[in-house]
C-alpha cells in the first residue's frame, strides 16, 4: 500500500473499508468517509479545531445515560432525527405522522389502567387525552400500547429532575373499542436542555433553543407499524420555531378549555380543566 498524502488520503481510506463483511456496512462506511473527508477539505480544518472537535464528542458521551441522551439531542437540532424518520416513514394517505423520539424516552415505564392519572401528586393545569386507535380503515385497534411520557408544568423531564420513582410517564392499553382516556397535565413549552454539550454549541448562536408544549406517544400493536409521535397543542408558543423541526401540520391539536364538571373519566372536577381529542391511525406492518 502506498504512503498516505494529502492527495491520495481520501482514496486509500475508501480502499481500507473495503474489507467490510457486510455489503451494507461496506457502503455506508465508505460514503462517511468520502463526506467526512470532504468536509474536512472544505472548511480546512485546524488540528486544534479537530482536538476541541473530538474533546466535544468525548463530553457528550459522557452525558449520555439510559434517562438522557445527548447525542440524540445533537441530531434532533441538527435536524438530521428528522431526516430519518421522513425517509423511514413515508406512510400510506391516513396514517398518524411520526416525529422524533426525543432524548428522554426511557425503557420499562409502569403499565396504568385506562383513565389513571399519570401525574398524580403534580401541580399543573389538568389535562384528559382522550380518543381512538385506529388502523387505515377506521376500525378499532384493540390492545394497542400507548406508551407515553412528558415534561411537567415547568417542562421539565424525569433525568432532569433527578426523580427515583417513575415521572410523568406510563403505559396503558386500548380494549376491545380502541379508545384511551388518560389524564395527565398540560405541559409547557420549553427550552432543550442547555447544561451540556448540546446547550454549550448552541450558545455560540443565536438559534431559538424552545420547543412547543407537546406529549410524546410511541404506540404499538401487533400487525402495525410503530408510532413514535407528539401532540402539539394549536397555537402554542414556538410552534412555527421548533428547534428540533418535530412539529407537523396534522400533529397539532387544540387543547380545549373546559367548565367545572364532569370529566372524561366519569369523576366530577371542581375547577376547569383541558381536553385533547385525537384519534391516531396506524399503518399495517411491513
Amino acid at each position: 500500500m502506498p504512503y498516505a498524502t494529502e492527495e491520495n488520503l481520501t482514496e486509500l481510506a475508501l480502499k481500507q473499508w473495503e474489507a467490510c463483511h457486510s455489503p451494507r456496512l461496506r457502503e455506508i462506511m465508505q460514503s462517511l468517509v468520502k463526506h467526512v473527508h470532504g468536509f474536512v477539505r472544505e472548511v480546512d480544518l485546524t488540528q486544534q479545531e479537530w482536538l476541541a472537535a473530538m474533546d466535544w464528542l468525548a463530553k457528550t458521551g459522557k452525558l449520555c445515560s439510559e434517562k438522557r441522551h445527548e447525542f440524540i439531542l445533537f441530531s434532533d437540532v441538527l435536524g438530521v432525527s428528522m431526516l430519518v424518520d421522513a425517509i423511514n416513514h413515508r406512510l400510506p394517505s391516513g396514517a398518524t405522522p411520526s416525529t422524533v423520539m426525543g432524548p428522554f424516552h426511557i425503557e420499562g415505564s409502569p403499565e396504568m389502567p385506562m383513565g389513571a392519572n399519570m401525574a398524580e401528586g403534580l401541580g399543573g393545569e389538568t389535562c384528559f387525552l382522550v380518543g381512538t386507535v385506529r388502523d387505515l380503515a377506521g376500525k378499532p385497534i384493540a390492545g394497542a400500547k400507548l406508551d407515553i411520557w412528558q415534561a411537567d408544568a415547568d417542562g421539565m423531564y424525569e433525568s432532569q429532575l433527578g426523580s427515583e420513582e417513575p415521572l410523568l410517564r406510563a403505559i396503558f392499553e386500548t380494549g376491545t373499542d380502541g379508545k384511551y382516556v388518560i389524564r395527565t397535565i398540560a405541559p409547557p413549552g420549553y427550552s432543550i436542555p442547555m447544561d451540556g454539550t448540546v446547550g454549550d454549541l448552541l450558545r455560540k448562536t443565536d438559534i431559538s433553543h424552545f420547543r412547543p408544549a407537546h406529549i410524546h406517544f410511541l404506540i404499538q400493536a401487533p400487525g402495525y407499524e410503530t408510532l413514535i409521535t407528539h401532540l402539539f397543542k394549536k397555537d402554542g408558543k414556538y410552534i412555527d420555531c421548533d428547534v428540533v423541526f418535530g412539529v407537523k401540520d396534522k400533529l397539532i391539536a387544540e387543547f380545549k378549555k373546559m367548565p367545572a364538571g364532569k370529566t372524561p373519566t366519569g369523576e366530577i372536577s371542581e375547577t376547569p380543566f383541558l381536553v385533547v381529542n385525537y384519534d391516531f391511525a396506524l399503518s399495517p406492518a411491513k
